[in-house]
């Protein structure tokens, strides 16, 4: 018998062929959950390939919420759907008035690569030539900007 719960595996996308959400996809109300989501049920089913679950950018956001990524990928394991880890997520991140949610929402959708901790510009001065495919690199803006244009969310 598997120890890996069926519906986690029926739930988790195959990172070796696809993409996780975009950053902007939400669950529970904030940017960046949907993206850690999918990678934390890729993580668990073995079909993560060169993703990352609980890294830096998956901080960002869990980090603003409250919390932990061990809690959230022992929930996640249960084989809870989007809907039910929505409402986990509302249950357990720190509580806040909505607006405080939204401005941060807002300010991660439209920050700049110059407005990000020094270290993540110094990253992504090379991330970004090796990654971002040269025909919509003059589509990159903002910082989630990087993801989408990577993983072909953008189009020439």
């Amino acid at each position: 018998m598997s120890t890996i719960n069926e519906k986690v595996k029926h739930l988790a996308p195959d990172l070796t062929k696809s993409f996780p959400g975009s950053p902007h996809a939400m669950l529970g109300g904030y940017v960046l959950s949907k993206r850690c989501v999918d990678k934390c049920r890729a993580d668990l089913a073995g079909t993560i390939g060169e993703y990352h679950f609980d890294c830096p950018l998956d901080n960002i956001w869990l980090g603003f919420a409250g919390l932990k990524g061990a809690d959230l990928k022992a929930f996640v394991a249960t084989g809870a759907d989007d809907e039910a880890v929505g409402k986990w997520i509302e249950e357990h991140a720190t509580k806040r008035p909505r607006i405080e949610i939204i401005k941060w929402n807002n300010d991660l959708r439209y920050k700049r690569l110059s407005e990000t901790p020094d270290e993540m510009q110094e990253f992504m001065e090379d991330y970004i030539p090796k990654n971002v495919p040269r025909e919509v690199i003059h589509h990159v803006r903002y910082f989630f900007d990087i993801f989408d244009a990577e993983e072909k969310r953008f189009r020439p």
